[in-house]
């Protein structure tokens, strides 16, 4: 006897039931999922016509061979509860009140405000905010932002996934994403003062270290070479460092081989001469200039003719004086080089991330007759190499809010308010620098060209930890940094100062001077409280707690700072 089928219950979002022949039957109850073009080829189509049943009306069935399985599709026949949902529309599973309460969860929890949804970031935020307020910023790589470029970092662009280059994403739902995108890719261009058929620039990268990284891994092999200034001479370790005892630092040097140039250790500047040399010797294919801590003007001629005999690309890195180059306050990169990098964050004044400009069209030169790599193309192939090693090799999605404040900040950049607050940094660094040479102090290459300078501590016996410790306490903050001493030796005891920020509070030359007189004074509670302690580095930093001295410089210190305006009344103290 034939068993009988296992009545279904109605389905009240189908409109048809699925009748399986016996034979189907004695197959597994689950299916793996079957390709449409499979089923497109296999399926069979037959209709039956039912006979009436007290003279209703005639009912079709459907039957297909699937795979060669017979299969029935039988039109659903009036069901009462699907009658009921058609006759109330509004009565389902899900009511008016249900839906309120889950709109209320979503309310409950995404808009809460810092304070109540997580009150101890928002007590270490608030610490912070009073640290930077009522300190003196003098890291010379730090700055602050409007606060149109902190609304747009903390916007809803944060909310979307944009894989990909503007007209070419991933995903679906970017078309004010790519308005956004190139729009910034306009204002880079305009704000450096290039034009768009013969330079490119991708916006992307999270930062400059990434951004160096993408452009070594768009144009070489694993194991090719590079060459920068050494980072105890000024360089950056993004572009390749190794410790004297051969220990691999960073991954530019890690995935790369790379081999430095350095400053000449009597005077402090690049010794061009030595650097010919040695690109000559070492051909690498990408020479790269510009640095994290030298406070003169770069010969990028002198450079471009160097790289054109080793028949190296010509990079710069200009995290430093990107702003200087933008308003012309500094030798131009971009009329040499054929990729320029830089941060946004720094002399910008934007959010923190890194970009990366690139030559394409004709070639405006060609390489040297005496480099060892064959290049007959005519026009530059860089773009895209460079966008594919930013995406997909390097990184995932951009972040859309920080392309966003950069093309704020971007606009600024291009402004004559903008050209004047990088004078205005610049004179104030010459006038910090005349302020400490005055007090008898040794400045590396004896002043600055740009928004830095390097104060040599070793005449007065101090080293870069300890002193940056002292200036700390004071809240003063600027950050030690290697030197090379009278014998040629790398010493640790300089320390990097560096303008804009505190700039772009309003401070002109005669506040740096009363700047000066407080870094004076902190070197020397330095020097007494290392009399005190000798070599003991630990009660050194116990006893920085109790000074009284370091208690009086920092109430002095506070008083200063405060009479500035901060930028951004988001972060004013009330």
């Amino acid at each position: 006897m034939t068993p009988t089928p296992t009545p279904r219950a109605p389905i009240a979002d189908d409109s048809i039931n699925l009748q399986v022949d016996q034979s189907f039957r004695s197959l597994p109850t689950t299916f793996p999922p079957i390709p449409l073009q499979l089923l497109e080829q296999k399926v069979e189509k037959i209709t039956v016509e039912e006979p009436k049943k007290d003279g209703g009306d005639q009912k079709e069935d459907e039957h297909f061979r699937i795979l060669g399985h017979h299969m029935c599709l039988k039109r659903q026949r009036d069901c009462p509860l699907l009658l009921t949902q058609a006759k109330h529309p509004k009565r389902s599973s899900i009511g008016d009140s249900d839906l309120e309460s889950r709109r209320a969860a979503v309310r409950a929890w995404g808009d809460q405000p810092i304070h109540l949804a997580d009150p101890d970031i928002h007590e270490l935020m608030e610490k912070e905010k009073q640290r930077q307020v009522r300190g003196i910023e003098l890291i010379a790589s730090e700055n602050f932002v409007c606060r149109a470029v902190m609304e747009a970092l903390g916007s809803h662009l944060t909310n979307k996934y944009s894989e990909g280059m503007p007209g070419a994403r991933y995903y679906t739902g970017n078309q004010y994403i790519d308005q956004i995108e190139n729009l910034c890719i306009e204002r880079a261009l305009t704000a450096f003062g290039l034009e768009s058929d013969k330079w490119g620039v991708n916006v992307q990268p999270y930062s400059c270290t990434s951004a160096n990284f993408a452009v070594y891994t768009g144009l070489l092999l694993p194991g090719e070479r590079i060459m920068g200034l050494d980072s105890p001479s000024g360089g950056h370790m993004s572009h390749g460092y190794c410790t004297p005892g051969g220990k691999k630092i960073s991954a530019a040097s890690i995935f790369f081989e790379s081999f430095p140039y350095k400053v000449n250790p009597q005077t402090g500047y690049i010794d061009y001469d030595k650097l010919e040399d040695k690109a000559l010797d070492y051909r690498p294919k990408i020479l790269i200039c510009g640095g994290s801590s030298y406070p003169r003007d770069w010969d990028f001629a002198r450079v471009r003719q160097i790289a054109d005999k080793c028949g190296a690309v010509l990079m710069c890195d200009m995290a430093h004086i990107s702003g200087l180059v933008a308003t012309k306050e500094c030798s131009n990169p971009f009329d040499h080089c054929d990729i320029v990098t830089s941060t946004t964050h720094k002399g910008l004044r934007g959010p923190r991330g890194g970009i990366i400009f690139y030559r394409r069209g004709p070639k405006i030169r060609k390489q040297g007759h005496h480099s060892s790599h064959s290049d007959t193309s005519t026009h530059y192939d860089l773009e895209e190499k460079i966008n594919f090693a930013v995406f997909p090799s390097l990184q995932g999605g951009p972040h859309n809010n920080h392309i966003a404040a950069l093309a704020i900040a971007l606009k600024q950049v291009a402004t004559p308010e903008y050209k004047a607050y990088i004078q205005q940094m610049k004179k104030n660094a010459q006038a910090l620098a005349a302020a400490l040479l005055r007090r008898k102090c040794r400045l590396v290459t004896g002043g600055t060209d740009n928004h830095l300078l390097l104060w040599d501590l070793t005449p007065m016996g101090l080293t870069g930890k300890v002193y940056e410790k002292v200036c700390e306490m004071c809240h003063i903050t600027l950050n030690k940094t290697a030197i090379f001493g009278d014998n040629g030796t790398i010493s640790p005891g300089g320390v990097r100062i560096g303008t804009p920020a505190m700039t772009t509070r309003g401070c002109i030359e005669s506040d740096f001077e009363t700047m000066a007189d407080f870094l004076i004074k902190a070197a020397q509670i330095t020097s007494a409280l290392q009399r005190e302690h000798g070599k003991s580095h630990k009660e050194f930093v116990k006893s920085l707690c109790t000074n009284k001295d370091i208690a009086e410089l920092r109430n002095r210190v506070e008083a200063f700072a405060l009479q500035y305006e901060m930028p951004a009344s988001l972060i004013r103290i009330e």
